[in-house]
């Protein structure tokens, strides 16, 4: 008998077997037939330590130099675009209090992009105020979540909300990325249609967002579910303005993100080890670990620019730092390698 939790957010199932790589750094091959190089681009979510961390990190203030010297450590790794904080309200935020002193901390490295999130006009004005060159707005592709996270009633209400801080942001020369979350299930709703996260996804690129991430937010995303809503948003946007955004709280993250890869995506957002997580989806896990994604593309002699040893260390780092579990299986495999070596 189907389990009722899964179907209530599944409308279609497929079976995939992907065979990864045995070595365990594998590096591209320079004498590969089909190298792929720099059109790749992963996008590491940093400083989002909230809203998006759980209960335990949302009651701890981290300390703003120990944000930046994590993003520091993350460019150093080759990572080629790092989220650096959240313009939100100190008062609803406390932990993002610091969102100025962070961004004008930061010693810029050239090639990196460092977008920050700004929820409403009020943020954008703050961040306009610091010289912030690229931002991001978000939208949930529901009216459940929208209400939940944003407050706003209808994905029309947040739409149009946000075409105005859209609007002021490129006339500031501001670039605006967007995100759609939970586009493969909802945690009020349940199912959500691809049509849905397409009309959501449109609008932000009809106001002008260079980019559209579509965030599996609760990580209830299969490669079937991924394809037909990529199918639907890829009828309207192009493949070149779309990035992927996978939750991995049912495993599934590194098989939905070989599936938008086939479909010609070729922007993955994570976040390193792991950490994060949502607020308003209690049970999900964090974003798909970057080290992961990193060690998956370079099998298939797909180049970021990543270096995976580095990074491994500066996930190790942040979670040491923060008392949490590393949810990188190739960290953990990586670093289980390492003792065993140094025991012999």
């Amino acid at each position: 008998m189907p389990n009722p939790v899964l179907t209530h957010f599944c409308r279609a199932s497929t079976t995939t077997t992907t065979t990864l790589p045995d070595a365990p750094i594998p590096t591209p091959s320079k004498n590969s037939k089909n190298p792929t190089h720099s059109p790749f681009q992963t996008t590491c979510s940093s400083s989002r330590l909230d809203p998006g961390m759980d209960c335990k990190m949302r009651r701890k203030l981290f300390p703003p130099h120990k944000k930046i010297e994590f993003i520091h450590k993350l460019q150093d790794a080759g990572v080629s675009v790092v989220e650096t904080t959240s313009f939100v309200s100190p008062r609803a935020v406390p932990q993002m209090a610091d969102h100025k002193e962070v961004y004008q901390g930061l010693t810029k490295k050239e090639g990196v992009k460092y977008p920050v999130l700004t929820p409403n006009m009020k943020g954008l004005e703050s961040a306009l105020t610091v010289n912030v060159d690229r931002v991001a707005v978000f939208v949930g592709a529901t009216n459940q979540f929208c209400k939940a996270n944003i407050n706003m009633d209808t994905v029309d209400d947040a739409l149009k909300k946000y075409e105005e801080v859209v609007k002021k942001a490129i006339a500031n020369n501001v670039e605006v990325r967007g995100y759609v979350s939970c586009v493969c299930g909802c945690p009020y709703k349940g199912y959500v249609d691809p049509h849905e996260v397409a009309y959501a996804a449109h609008a932000l690129y009809e106001m002008g967002c260079y980019e559209i991430s579509l965030g599996d937010t609760i990580g209830v995303g299969t490669p079937g579910s991924t394809e037909n809503m990529l199918s639907a948003v890829l009828s309207c946007i192009p493949d070149k303005s779309v990035a992927v955004h996978f939750h991995n709280t049912y495993g599934q993250a590194l098989a939905n993100i070989l599936r938008s890869l086939q479909m010609g995506v070729s922007a993955v957002d994570s976040s390193v080890a792991g950490i994060g997580g949502c607020p308003f989806a209690k049970k999900a896990t964090g974003n798909v670990p970057t080290e992961d994604v990193v060690y998956m593309l370079q099998g298939m002699d797909i180049d970021t620019g990543i270096n995976l040893e580095q990074l491994i260390e500066v996930g190790e780092w942040i979670c040491h730092l923060m008392d949490k579990d590393n949810k990188s299986n190739v960290a953990l495999a990586y670093l289980s390698q390492q003792d065993n070596s140094s025991s012999s």
